[in-house]
């Protein structure tokens, strides 16, 4: 099985390797570039905890083949922060005690900034409908819909774009 050379942009940093057709995503964020924030929960696309925004959109990485992003812009939660300033859903997650063990907050965090571009001002039901595809097996989402809704209401989207500035 041979290599297939991708051109992607992660993080605001371009890159071209040669991968093999069969590598995801997340392995290709986390072991080729390093992005280790970006996590391995499930490998069966149930847990959101490796969600990571594909031109824009979130999408959980252990789904998508490394070869699928050539061409493409992907932002992991390494680039959500822009000049040593955390992305204001970030800082929402840590003011309002959005993590207990912290695995799926990565991904949560990513899926959150993705439905506030969609949603600005969710309810607490639109939240938890618009995280139902990452799980969370510590706190019970009390937490993480508090910290969505700060974040809501702090503007952050319109204060910091899709993807910190970024997109």
């Amino acid at each position: 099985m041979g290599t297939r050379r991708i051109s992607v942009t992660v993080d605001g940093v371009a890159y071209s390797d040669d991968v093999e057709p069969r590598t995801l995503l997340v392995h290709y964020l986390r072991e080729r570039l390093g992005k280790t924030g970006t996590v391995v929960g499930c490998d069966t696309s149930n847990c959101g905890a490796c969600t990571v925004h594909l031109d824009g959109r979130s999408v959980k990485s252990c789904s998508v083949l490394a070869v699928q992003v050539d061409g493409s812009d992907v932002t992991t939660i390494e680039g959500l922060a822009q000049n040593g300033e955390l992305h204001p859903v970030q800082q929402a997650f840590h003011e309002n005690h959005g993590l207990q063990c912290g695995y799926c907050t990565p991904g949560m965090i990513m899926q959150s900034v993705d439905l506030l571009k969609d949603n600005p001002d969710p309810s607490d039901e639109e939240i938890r409908e618009g995280l139902e595809g990452n799980l969370c097996r510590c706190t019970g989402y009390q937490n993480i819909v508090k910290s969505v809704k700060a974040a809501a209401k702090a503007g952050s989207v319109s204060a910091a774009g899709v993807a910190g500035g970024a997109a």
